[in-house]
């Protein structure tokens, strides 16, 4: 389930002249006719995109991805979520991972880019872990875990127990809205937007890109020893031969 979704059963109309410019390239100037009054204009052709269950055109999607989860396109080669229970935790573990990328994406990328520009001089995200901080390398990795493993063990408590956990534990006045797991509300939505299927669509959308986009960090930096702006600017300095294809051939 953590490829990158599109919206569900995406319903998308289009005037035949619209579809015929499109695929000609005619100019819409020259499509457009000016109707004469008294004609009846052609109608309409609707067409409907169909992004349930297809990931891979031609192969349907299993029993239990019935498309009622949102982000859901049938993607499940190895048939990991048959169980129920199992299906629970994976929709939930990949939030959170989402949630994750989205802010470590964040992170790597905005200290680069407001360093490069002289906003500000802080190390890039590969040399954060050499600058000495109020604490050891170690002593934050043991704290690190302990707050993971905190949130973890609540996350499974909600899903074996729904509503348990809905009270937060330091910020009283805030709970999460009923029967949804994993959308906080309070001081984790200021905006006070809705849990509706187009918003969790849209978030996990985000969520999959993001760690996508971590993952080609990580390559790109041990490729070429830079981070995503450096090369980005690498490129534009000369997009013709600083591309990809000299970077693989060690130019």
């Amino acid at each position: 389930m953590a490829s990158v979704t599109t919206q569900a059963a995406l319903g998308v109309s289009c005037p035949s002249v619209c579809r015929s410019a499109f695929l000609t390239g005619s100019s819409v100037s020259r499509l457009a006719r000016r109707v004469r009054p008294g004609s009846n204009p052609a109608p309409a052709r609707s067409f409907k995109v169909e992004a349930k269950g297809e990931w891979l055109p031609g192969l349907s999607s299993p029993s239990y991805l019935n498309g009622s989860l949102p982000g859901d396109n049938g993607f499940d080669p190895l048939g990991l979520a048959e169980d129920p229970e199992s299906l629970k935790w994976y929709v939930q573990a990949e939030l959170v991972n989402g949630r994750w990328a989205m802010l470590g994406v964040a992170g790597m990328l905005i200290p680069e880019v407001l360093t490069s520009i002289g906003l500000i001089n802080v190390p890039k995200w590969y040399d954060a872990g050499k600058v000495e901080y109020f604490a050891s390398s170690s002593t934050l990795f043991v704290i690190e875990f302990i707050l993971f493993h905190y949130v973890e063990l609540r996350r499974w408590q909600d899903i074996k127990y729904p509503g348990s956990v809905n009270q937060d534990p330091l910020f009283k006045q805030y709970s999460l809205p009923p029967n949804e797991v994993g959308y906080p509300g309070g001081i984790f939505n200021p905006l006070n937007f809705s849990p509706s299927m187009e918003a969790k669509e849209k978030e996990l959308a985000n969520g999959r890109l993001a760690m996508l986009a971590f993952l080609g960090f990580v390559v790109q930096h041990n490729v070429t020893g830079k981070g995503p702006f450096d090369n980005l600017l690498q490129h534009l300095s000369d997009p013709w031969h600083n591309t990809i294809i000299q970077t693989l051939q060690g130019k």
